[in-house]
């Protein structure tokens, strides 16, 4: 995972703790910025009201009403939790152009985010977010 310029993560661990907390295809998406596929993660077509965490390290990212539906097969946010809960970076990996988004405590990659695509929301954002990154806090137990 390549580092994120002038930021440290409040969340530091060597990769091999990484490799021993979370599982294999955890690991593959929030230490080695892979995607899982599309239509295929828990919280997709979720609906629970609740607070969604980072599943690496537990600092609150989105809520459940910036959630909406894009029909890309992926949970689909329209803004982070805190303006500052993500770190976002230029990703120029697979031949284009991407806005990645990490965690901004423990720099585990999340998505990514796309803008001006149409849908009706506040932001004209929407931030693509693989479910395996997260883990849904619903409000009846906050």
């Amino acid at each position: 995972m390549k580092p994120v310029v002038g930021a440290t993560p409040r969340v530091v661990k060597s990769e091999q703790e990484w490799r021993e907390q979370l599982s294999s295809d955890e690991y593959a998406v929030l230490r080695q910025a892979g995607t899982e596929r599309p239509f295929t993660g828990e919280y997709t077509d979720e609906k629970t009201t609740g607070v969604y965490q980072c599943r690496a390290c537990g600092a609150e990212l989105f809520r459940s009403d910036t959630k909406f539906e894009s029909h890309c097969g992926w949970p689909s946010f329209y803004d982070p939790a805190e303006t500052d809960a993500v770190l976002l970076r230029e990703d120029t990996a697979m031949g284009m152009r991407r806005i990645e988004v990490l965690c901004k405590s423990c720099h585990s990659h999340l998505g990514h985010v796309f803008e001006g695509e149409g849908y009706a929301t506040p932001t004209d954002q929407r931030y693509c977010i693989n479910s395996i990154s997260l883990k849904l806090v619903p409000e009846s137990e906050s």
